[in-house]
């Protein structure tokens, strides 16, 4: 896989880290910060772990801390993932 989309990072999400109940992750979530949607660092380390597995990656964590959207964590793996595709 070349690129994760936010239809992917949702489903990893949704298996991770579970989904509130009254959270449409389906609807326009690409700039509403993770902890508004239900997922604090731990849900998100869970996920990054899965995406470092699945994909053989090694995230920068302080990246990650800081990548509080859906929008700028999938920016953050699509360029590890891109990287690593130019090597």
């Amino acid at each position: 896989m070349n690129l994760l989309e936010l239809t992917d990072l949702t489903a990893l999400l949704r298996e991770c880290a579970g989904e509130d109940e009254g959270v449409d992750l389906d609807g326009d979530i690409l700039d509403v910060p993770f902890i508004d949607l239900g997922y604090d660092s731990l849900a998100l380390l869970q996920t990054t772990g899965r995406i470092e597995r699945d994909f053989d990656l090694v995230l920068d964590e302080e990246a990650i801390d800081e990548a509080d959207t859906p929008r700028a964590y999938l920016a953050l793996v699509n360029r590890a993932l891109s990287e690593r595709a130019a090597v």
